[in-house]
């Protein structure tokens, strides 16, 4: 099985400190599992986005780029629906 290294942005991680601590748990979980199925159901490829994708929980929204050639997901934000995809 082919595993995909996960890399954060700086503003990724600062992002995602600032949210309540039962869904910081339960993202870390979701982001986890994109190691080994960088495209699970339920992911949306972004329009106008070459190789950038969303997952959700909740309200909430994980934006990331996958590079299959590198074998790499970076997360580029993560933040409330209403405000992560400006």
């Amino acid at each position: 099985m082919v595993y995909y290294k996960i890399l954060w942005k700086k503003s990724a991680v600062k992002e995602l400190r600032n949210l309540e601590k039962a869904s910081i748990n339960k993202l870390l979980d979701l982001i986890e599992t994109l190691c080994e199925n960088p495209r699970p159901d339920g992911c949306k490829k972004l329009k106008g986005q070459k190789r950038f994708y969303r997952i959700r929980y909740k309200a909430y929204r994980v934006i990331y780029k996958i590079e299959d050639r590198n074998l790499i997901i970076e997360i580029i934000k993560i933040g409330q629906r209403k405000s992560v995809y400006k």
